[in-house]
């Protein structure tokens, strides 16, 4: 709290834990002017170990991003490597609004997410290149399923060489849990760790696989025609490939993504519904 202090300029009053997270430890930090700001901690052993890259990557993409229009946190201070803090964190401004895992939202999505690929960025401030999240020898499939050859179809047409494609600013984990709403408007959009410089089908995959387990594989499969309409550009031909290169990284299920989704009121995202959207949503992109 005394580097809060320090940083923020402004006596701490009081902090709640925010709902949500999964890599971090996210609080409201209330400050004595009135304001609140917010504390993002890694506090897992495993995101602690990787908490200096994430957390340096994070602070200067909020600084990037500021002169852009998009709706992206102020960027206060960063002690990645918890020098300060009891666990590396980033200190930040609170942005309006509140997560709407409940209505389909993915006109309001593309449109927010064409808007992060048109980010122009420098060769000197161009992130890093994107990391796969998945391979066709990593995926694992359930040890319990009904649908076996689906996985092995998609793992399948997985094998094969990466696509050519034209790099774009990538915020690279875009989904409904990491935007804000404020009524009909988006009002933030958080979480920039591991933004990255790839292909824009990526982020649209990324999507896609997070609408079908929160409302169904058609929901996930529309997702990519309204990016092309929002964004006035043509995915590529290949987006089978990225499309099950996200989905595959899920398995053996989706069950430790959704947690926080269930923190925010969507209980019915029980694993058995998880993984038959997850099954439904693959054999519908093979």
């Amino acid at each position: 709290m005394e580097w809060v202090e320090s940083v923020a300029g402004s006596a701490v009053s009081g902090s709640e834990r925010l709902q949500g997270g999964w890599t971090s430890e996210m609080r409201r930090i209330r400050l004595a002017d009135g304001r609140s700001v917010v504390l993002r901690s890694f506090v897992s052993e495993f995101f602690r170990r990787h908490a200096d890259g994430l957390l340096s990557r994070e602070a200067a993409v909020l600084r990037l991003l500021e002169p852009t229009g998009i709706a992206a946190a102020t960027l206060l201070g960063v002690d990645p490597e918890g020098r300060h803090c009891e666990h590396p964190s980033l200190l930040m401004t609170l942005l309006p609004g509140r997560v709407d895992l409940e209505a389909d939202r993915s006109a309001e999505l593309a449109e927010q997410l064409a808007a992060i690929h048109r980010v122009s960025v420098g060769a000197a401030d161009q992130p890093r290149t994107y990391q796969a999240w998945t391979t066709p020898d990593g995926v694992r499939v359930p040890e319990v399923t009904d649908r076996r050859s689906v996985w092995e179809s998609a793992v399948s047409a997985l094998r094969r060489e990466v696509p050519e494609y034209e790099p774009v600013f990538l915020h690279r984990d875009f989904h409904p849990g990491n935007v804000l709403f404020d009524g009909a408007r988006i009002s933030g959009v958080v979480d920039w760790v591991e933004t990255s410089w790839g292909p824009a089908d990526l982020d649209v995959a990324h999507c896609s696989t997070a609408l079908a387990l929160l409302h169904g594989a058609e929901t996930g499969l529309r997702f990519a025609d309204l990016y092309e309409q929002a964004s006035g550009r043509a995915l590529s031909p290949d987006r089978q490939y990225w499309l099950l290169l996200d989905a595959l990284a899920y398995a053996p299920d989706a069950q430790k993504v959704a947690e926080p989704w269930r923190e925010l009121g969507r209980t019915d995202l029980t694993p058995h519904l998880l993984q038959t959207r997850l099954e439904d949503y693959l054999e519908a992109v093979c």
